[in-house]
């Protein structure tokens, strides 16, 4: 792809959750966001069990594929039910042409922690960089493992398992600002996404999440009811090659980013 593309929205009739009768519905509006976010805690212990019965019986190649398509069917659940909600709306339709191609490193910017959950929803090859602490986390850890998901506590060690993960077809989902955009237009990334690239000889596909949504930023609590519909869109950008100078190509990625994202700058 050598340009962005953008994503057309299908027209949809307006919510429930709009203007004056927000302010009648707070607490039910609330209550509903909330129950959407249990849900998915709830589905993610459901499948947490199932993989922790399922780790020491499956083949590794087995329990990856079964691992990572459980997890993209488990958030694609989630937005569907967000969808009927009128609550959480998600574009994302340009990742279906992603879907089965082996061997990809797709970045994207990092404006809320739902990005995670888009992505991975619509690319059922996929694997994510976690924290090491997470892999011991009882709700999150026997999935991800089961996945393959890459940790991160080593530097080396990441590198290793994700250009051996690309080798073998995967994808890598990565977020080179690190953390969620604190920087308005993005922070800056680290080079470990072209580093992987170049180990692995696979292309880097970039997206953009675009939302006009404060919702779960840095610093959003969960607790705290947004502006209604909070509207998530994915468009793909341009793809790289990957490059032996990974550090300028980090550089140029950045600044492509920087141009191209639509988030709204912060108020000053």
């Amino acid at each position: 792809m050598s340009a962005s593309q953008s994503t057309v929205e299908t027209p949809e009739p307006a919510p429930v959750w709009h203007g004056p009768a927000l302010r009648l519905l707070w607490p039910l509006a609330w209550l509903a966001l909330q129950l959407q976010l249990l849900l998915l805690g709830l589905m993610s212990a459901g499948w947490n069990l199932a993989a922790l019965l399922l780790y020491p019986l499956l083949p590794r190649a087995t329990g990856r594929r079964i691992g990572r398509a459980m997890i993209a069917w488990g958030y694609g659940q989630f937005w569907r039910v967000a969808r009927c909600s009128g609550m959480l709306r998600l574009d994302a339709a340009v990742l279906d042409a992603l879907r089965d191609e082996p061997g990809l490193v797709v970045v994207a910017n990092h404006p809320s922690m739902l990005d995670a959950l888009m992505l991975v929803a619509r690319l059922p090859r996929s694997a994510c960089i976690m924290k090491a602490s997470l892999a011991h986390n009882p709700l999150l850890g026997p999935g991800a493992r089961l996945a393959r998901y890459i940790r991160n506590d080593s530097a080396y060690g990441m590198v290793h398992c994700a250009v051996k993960d690309l080798r073998a077809g995967g994808q890598l989902v990565m977020f080179p600002e690190g953390t969620r955009t604190t920087r308005w237009p993005v922070n800056d990334f680290h080079p470990s996404f072209t580093l992987i690239a170049k180990r692995a000889q696979v292309p880097i596909q970039a997206l953009f999440i675009d939302t006009d949504s404060p919702y779960l930023g840095k610093g959003w609590p969960l607790w705290r009811l947004p502006p209604l519909p909070i509207r998530f869109s994915v468009r793909l950008g341009r793809r790289w090659a990957p490059a032996a100078d990974y550090q300028a190509l980090r550089a140029e990625i950045q600044a492509y980013y920087a141009e191209g994202v639509h988030l709204p700058a912060p108020p000053r």
